[in-house]
């Protein structure tokens, strides 16, 4: 609930099919597609944010295999929560796929195609319609298939940012103007000084006799 989009945000997508090809002992298949979501967060409650942190958005995704009779079989499931520091994140994901009950599933799975798939992808990481407080998946049989990897680019804008930043600016300004001001006092401050010491030696030389003043000045 404290995550929301835009009515016209696409928060679901297919890739397009790729050919796999041999690195190692792995297929390997370079999907390389783009994909952009934009989520809001909206903080209801001030007082409990401190002490309780957000749940990020999870991501939910799904591998198909597509072989030359156009059968398509499920080849894992995963999901990945969305990075909270912005930056460019590489994340690397191990999968799973259900597995049925005896060898029958697997031979009509490998000649025939199909496999169990889930209803509710959810069911991936904690199901939308969990009420309790402890999830059980005994007697639920899977089997590792391999791993996806997401490269992402994630970037944060905030309130709070801009005002912290208006905030130091507004800062720099007035010790940009304290540092004028104190550079112009600093010269007034000179000139005053300046302005004194003429004024004590134009008294010291008024008070001098004139006699001594006129032979200093012939001698000089």
């Amino acid at each position: 609930a404290e995550w929301s989009s835009s009515p016209f945000q696409q928060l679901s997508g297919v890739t397009q099919t790729c050919a796999t090809k041999a690195v190692g002992w792995d297929n390997v298949a370079y999907f390389c597609y783009p994909f952009t979501v934009e989520m809001f967060y909206t903080q209801e409650d001030e007082g409990v944010f401190p002490y309780s942190l957000p749940q990020w958005p999870v991501l939910y995704f799904e591998v198909l295999s597509l072989d030359f009779w156009q059968r398509y079989r499920v080849e894992g499931y995963g999901s990945l929560v969305l990075p909270t520091c912005p930056g460019v994140h590489m994340l690397t994901i191990p999968t799973w796929r259900p597995v049925g009950l005896g060898p029958v599933a697997e031979m009509r799975r490998f000649f025939i195609g199909g496999s169990p798939e889930l209803e509710d992808l959810t069911y991936i990481r904690i199901p939308s319609t969990f009420k309790g407080k402890r999830l059980s998946r005994f007697g639920f049989r899977t089997e590792t298939t391999g791993s996806v990897t997401f490269r992402l680019c994630c970037l944060q804008q905030s309130r709070a940012f801009l005002e912290n930043s208006a905030l130091r600016q507004r800062m720099q300004s007035v010790l940009d103007r304290l540092g004028g001001f104190s550079q112009q006092s600093s010269v007034y401050n000179v000139l005053e000084a300046f302005q004194r010491a003429r004024r004590r030696m134009q008294e010291a030389r008024e008070s001098l006799p004139q006699d001594l003043i006129s032979t200093s000045a012939s001698a000089g």
